[in-house]
């Protein structure tokens, strides 16, 4: 593995120096590389200038094989990220990700392969966390996705309000009392930024979140059936907390290939879409908020099956403790 050396992007009159890339790094880790420095998503940009054979320049493709020399530019045509965060309406050309895959004959092989696993290494050097509110001791993680699991991003509205999630500061205000609260985006930061001061989460006084992550701290995986799938790789966060670990994180995603690293910590949540027409019948917060609060005693979410969340029933004495310190008694027994 050896340095590519740096790349001159031009973008809108603008040169933009990208270092710090690899042989062995993809075609995707440049345009996430590119985003960095432009806000321009990798779902935006057309590169020129670069020589590829068939002339059909691939996410899943090695640096290698484009032969780059140092210092070598590349002409960028795109639309920065700023530019389509002044409205609420989502761009006209954000792609729309409606079919999750099935990953489970795939995972055990992705989770721990040695190329991802220094990828997620250098993202926990370099990539700067921003703490808004120090984590606690004792407290568990709770990283939560945006898009269709907090906020309706595809529908129109006037303000975002109309478009939240039923339930959410209820949500939230709940697990605060058991978990740390992350926010982890596959957008940029100001994005992320924008959506949560339009929500009132970023200034409600029952809960606190303890920082965002945005989608530079993703990597890619080349899986041999789906092909370059971007993912939230949770060692990311494991790598520069200690009090974090596999044992006591759970993420909630729309999107299951999200947490294709972390396949055990990940719980696909329900797709909130619609919102104008779901917002009445929809309590799915309502309902992981119950299995939060059954989990939280557990030392260790390792022997949990997400997957099969709402059957599961906490063993005896955690529902006793659950009488006595909330009122209201969860269901009893074992696992289902």
């Amino acid at each position: 593995m050896t340095e590519v050396g740096d790349l001159i992007v031009k973008f809108q009159r603008e040169e933009h120096k990208i270092t710090g890339l690899v042989d062995t790094d993809t075609v995707s880790d440049l345009k996430n590389a590119i985003y960095k420095a432009t806000q321009v998503c990798p779902e935006r940009q057309k590169l020129l200038g670069l020589k590829v054979k068939g002339n059909q320049l691939e996410d899943g493709m090695s640096l290698s094989s484009l032969k780059l020399k140092p210092n070598s530019k590349i002409m960028l045509v795109g639309t920065r990220e700023e530019e389509l965060a002044k409205v609420i309406e989502p761009p006209a050309d954000m792609p729309e990700v409606v079919n999750d895959f099935d990953i489970e004959e795939e995972e055990i092989a992705i989770e721990n392969r040695e190329e991802y696993l220094e990828k997620v290494a250098r993202r926990v050097k370099d990539y700067k966390i921003n703490i808004l509110n120090e984590p606690r001791p004792g407290k568990k993680l709770l990283v939560l996705d945006i898009d269709y699991t907090l906020f309706d991003h595809r529908s129109v509205a006037e303000n975002a309000l109309e478009l939240m999630r039923p339930h959410l500061h209820e949500f939230l205000t709940t697990a605060y009392e058991d978990y740390d609260i992350v926010i982890w985006s596959a957008t940029g930061m100001k994005w992320i930024e924008t959506k949560m001061k339009g929500l009132g989460v970023e200034t409600n006084a029952n809960y606190k979140i303890s920082f965002y992550v945005d989608c530079d701290a993703m990597i890619s995986v080349h899986t041999p059936k789906y092909g370059v799938i971007e993912v939230k790789p949770l060692g990311v966060i494991w790598g520069k907390f200690e009090q974090w670990t596999a044992k006591n994180t759970i993420m909630f995603d729309d999107i299951r290939r999200n947490f294709i690293m972390n396949p055990q910590n990940g719980l696909k949540i329900k797709p909130f879409k619609k919102a104008h027409f779901n917002r009445e019948s929809d309590t799915e917060l309502l309902k992981l908020s119950r299995y939060l609060k059954d989990i939280a005693q557990l030392e260790d979410f390792s022997c949990l099956n997400h997957k099969k969340w709402e059957r599961y029933k906490p063993p005896r004495h955690a529902a006793k403790r659950h009488i006595d310190g909330h009122g209201s008694q969860g269901p009893a027994g074992d696992e289902g």
